[in-house]
């Protein structure tokens, strides 16, 4: 059943969530850009929780899925807010982040605010800082149309074509991760398809580079795209998940 977290100076946050034993640690699924809560990795983490009564929670960014807001106002920033607010007022415990593509980014944002509730951090086709290879790739048509409108259509294999604001591109590099070591004392997992067209399969090895203070494992998917949704991706995530939950 869809909740909805309410909000007075921020838009209203749809979620889903399972109660399920207090010995085991919290399961948090944070997507990727222009992406929900009912993708095929979420809703199989949720049934792979439920069957062994594990706690999990879904949800929905500002402007994206079923939560109130414009996608087109929100950035990295905005998108880490609702993820601390979720985080926040909805679970209680210790939690396991799951961030997908941008989610990815933003699990590591949270886990360095909330280093006292994060136990761990799996990472699928995780892509911080991504912003930046958007604006490195932008032609010339595209800076003009950012610079006169505040915004330009980004061409997608998955729908319609993606709206990147200038918002969001100023945002990202305020929220820059690789450039400086991230300092983190958590088990993290890095989950990574050889054939991601989206994100570099190489971005997992720097940000291994990157995290000091942490146990990291990068599982590369030789066949693997960006999605990671193949049952045996699945599988994968799935034994990742019950290790680090003791399970």
């Amino acid at each position: 059943m869809i909740e909805f977290l309410e909000r007075k100076a921020a838009p209203d946050l749809a979620y889903i969530k399972y109660e399920g034993k207090a010995e085991l640690p919290t399961v948090m699924f944070l997507g990727g850009f222009a992406s929900d809560m009912m993708g095929t990795k979420a809703s199989f983490l949720e049934e792979q929780c439920k069957a062994r009564g594990q706690s999990y929670i879904r949800f929905d960014y500002s402007g994206h899925g079923q939560s109130k807001g414009q996608l087109e106002e929100g950035c990295v920033s905005h998108w880490t807010q609702d993820a601390t607010h979720i985080l926040d007022e909805c679970t209680h415990g210790p939690v396991i982040l799951i961030g997908s593509s941008m989610g990815g980014w933003i699990s590591l944002l949270l886990a360095r605010s909330r280093a006292e509730r994060v136990g761990a951090l799996v990472g699928i086709a995780a892509a911080p800082d991504f912003t930046t290879w958007i604006e490195k790739d932008m032609n010339d048509e595209q800076r003009i149309d950012l610079e006169q409108d505040g915004f330009f259509k980004l061409p997608s294999d998955y729908d319609a074509p993606y709206i990147i604001t200038k918002k969001l591109i100023n945002d990202g590099r305020h929220n820059f991760l690789l450039n400086d070591p991230i300092k983190l004392d958590l088990p993290i997992r890095l989950l990574q398809g050889k054939k991601d067209k989206d994100v570099p399969w190489k971005t997992a090895e720097l940000m291994k580079d990157k995290i000091t203070g942490s146990d990291v494992e990068i599982f590369y998917r030789e066949d693997g795209t960006h999605s990671l949704s193949s049952s045996d991706d699945l599988t994968l995530l799935d034994d990742v998940l019950k290790k680090l939950s003791g399970l």
